[in-house]
């Protein structure tokens, strides 16, 4: 069953807005990213994950929310950007993706004990949420061999063309069950949408 919020341009359900709020992240910045996108249309499910980043230059953070509405789903990121500690910046960008658009939506849960599932002796140990759309795609080039070791012509370059996934993984122990749920019901609201 689809419960719709209704919003006002640069408003967004209250519910999304708290969670938004509780991880402390440039609340506003990645609020009004997401109500731009937004518009007046309602939100049907939303998901926020906040995430260290692990980069040469140090941690990060980057908080990522991701909105259904009955047409598209809006994917939005945010970081922060730390090259120069004394002027940081964050980065914020938004992606409205038409749900026709959409590839596979693979949701893929760990289950410690499954011979017990159903029961309180089997638990859910890590859950990870795929997406894929034809937004962004990535090319992956290599120098392209015949097999022979000894062989020093050039082959040219052989590679694949393929479309950018977005993977959000969760676990009890790091982000809590109730966050686990969230995003088993919005990856199950996905997949339902998805044709």
């Amino acid at each position: 069953m689809r419960r719709e919020v209704k919003t006002s341009p640069g408003q967004l359900p209250e519910p999304l807005q708290t969670q938004i709020n509780d991880c402390g992240f440039f609340p506003q910045l990645v609020a009004d990213s997401v109500a731009l996108a937004l518009g007046r249309e309602p939100v049907d499910v939303f998901l926020v994950h906040h995430e260290a980043t692990f980069a040469p230059e140090g941690i990060g953070r980057h908080l990522s929310v991701l909105v259904l509405t009955a047409t598209r789903l809006i994917v939005c990121h945010t970081d922060e950007h730390t090259d120069d500690p004394a002027n940081a910046t964050a980065i914020s960008s938004t992606e409205s993706v038409p749900l026709r658009l959409l590839g596979a939506v693979a949701l893929t849960r760990v289950i410690s004990q499954p011979e017990h599932f159903g029961s309180a002796g089997a638990q859910t140990v890590e859950t990870w949420l795929t997406l894929s759309w034809s937004t962004v795609r990535r090319i992956d080039l290599e120098p392209a061999t015949c097999g022979d070791p000894s062989c020093t012509a050039d082959h040219g370059f052989q590679g694949s063309d393929v479309a950018e996934d977005m993977v959000i993984r969760m676990s009890p122990v790091s982000d809590g069950a109730e966050n686990v749920q969230r995003l088993v019901e919005f990856g199950t609201a996905l997949q339902q949408r998805v044709h």
